[in-house]
């Protein structure tokens, strides 16, 4: 329990420290958001070092280093975010949900640093904020963090993957890259009051680029990609 206290420390004081930093340094910026993602990938490094968590990335020599990609993984724990940022070397802007638009410090930070904010409840205001995101991703290219299933698991099996978000891929050329997020269930369930020590680990996997799809093929695409996920969770 003084763990799980701890992390929930942490989290919030580098999410002031790094986010009204990166704010503050944005005003002086003319590509707007970049200093924040900096940001973003030391705040994810920081909770991770401050809480003693170790991880490890594997397959990032299958990425190009000035490339942009929608990163696209299972949601199994709380730890998947700050655990992308950290391991994920590019400006990473994330699709979230609305709700997260109204928290303190966070939501500020997430919005003037161009994070998408979808309101899951109603399809019809989704998809204009994913079509107002493809006209900005296509101005100002940049990865995304996305997690198809849209909430965390609860049994740590992998769930449906939803097609809206995987379709900004056809919508503005950007190559999806299957990721797992291996040993964030184990150490911090959905709901868990109660923090494991567990090594942490991205398993990242070959892009599929979005030449080979058509926009009829919103299920064809969704089962590709999780189908590609779902290998990198059980690769040994």
């Amino acid at each position: 329990m003084l763990r799980y206290f701890w992390v929930l420390f942490n989290a919030a004081i580098w999410t002031t420290v790094f986010g009204l930093s990166g704010i503050l340094a944005s005003i002086f910026e003319s590509n707007k958001g970049r200093t924040l993602g900096h940001c973003a990938r030391l705040w994810g490094k920081f909770i991770l070092f401050f809480t003693g968590t170790r991880y490890s990335v594997k397959g990032l020599e299958k990425l190009d280093p000035d490339g942009c990609y929608i990163f696209a993984g299972n949601h199994a724990s709380g730890y998947d975010i700050p655990l992308a940022f950290a391991g994920l070397p590019y400006w990473l802007i994330s699709i979230a949900k609305i709700e997260l638009k109204s928290v303190f410090i966070l939501g500020w930070v997430m919005d003037t640093a161009g994070h998408i904010f979808v309101d899951r409840s109603r399809s019809e205001s989704a998809i204009a904020s994913l079509q107002e995101s493809k006209l900005s991703l296509i101005k100002n290219p940049r990865s995304i963090l996305l997690f198809p299933e849209g909430t965390r698991t609860v049994d740590g099996q992998l769930g449906l993957f939803k097609r809206g978000g995987l379709m900004l891929s056809i919508d503005t050329g950007l190559p999806i890259v299957p990721v797992a997020y291996v040993g964030t269930f184990e150490m911090l369930k959905k709901g868990a009051r109660s923090v494991n020590s567990q090594h942490l680990e991205i398993r990242i996997g070959n892009p599929i680029y979005p030449e080979s799809f058509q926009k009829d093929d919103k299920n064809k695409l969704a089962a590709t990609v999780k189908e590609q996920v779902s290998k990198l969770l059980n690769e040994q």
